[in-house]
């Protein structure tokens, strides 16, 4: 018994605010001529069946369509996030084989760093 007494107030409550917004003239106006054009737009759609099913049909290719291409993006992605999950352990060796250099040189001293003349440049291929 309950279930069926809420969903009868949501019922009038939803058809209580519907009517008192429409004491609003432009509320009024905008919802009476949406009425219009839905009305026409449905009498259209009743004399030509084969343009609304046309339609329908476009949008359903637009929709496989978009479907397609995120499973391709997807399935990138995923190549991709393996691709790294492989590389892992070999940039760990690479950042530890690095940081045990750095610690080698720190530990010899800085005076076997070679020294930078003014005419050493930084060569950037092209």
């Amino acid at each position: 018994m309950g279930k069926s007494l809420f969903w009868k107030g949501v019922l009038y409550g939803a058809l209580a605010g519907g009517a008192l917004s429409l004491l609003d003239k432009s509320t009024r106006e905008t919802v009476f001529d949406n009425c219009r054009k839905t009305s026409s737009n449905v009498g259209y759609y009743l004399k030509h069946p084969s343009e609304a099913v046309n339609q329908v049909k476009d949008v359903s290719n637009k929709v496989k369509t978009a479907i397609d291409q995120v499973s391709e993006d997807v399935a990138f992605i995923t190549g991709t996030v393996e691709e790294i999950r492989e590389m892992a352990p070999e940039v760990t060796q690479i950042v530890q084989n690095t940081k045990q250099a750095f610690s080698d040189i720190k530990l010899k001293g800085s005076s076997e760093l070679p020294e930078k003349s003014a005419d050493d440049s930084v060569q950037i291929p092209h």
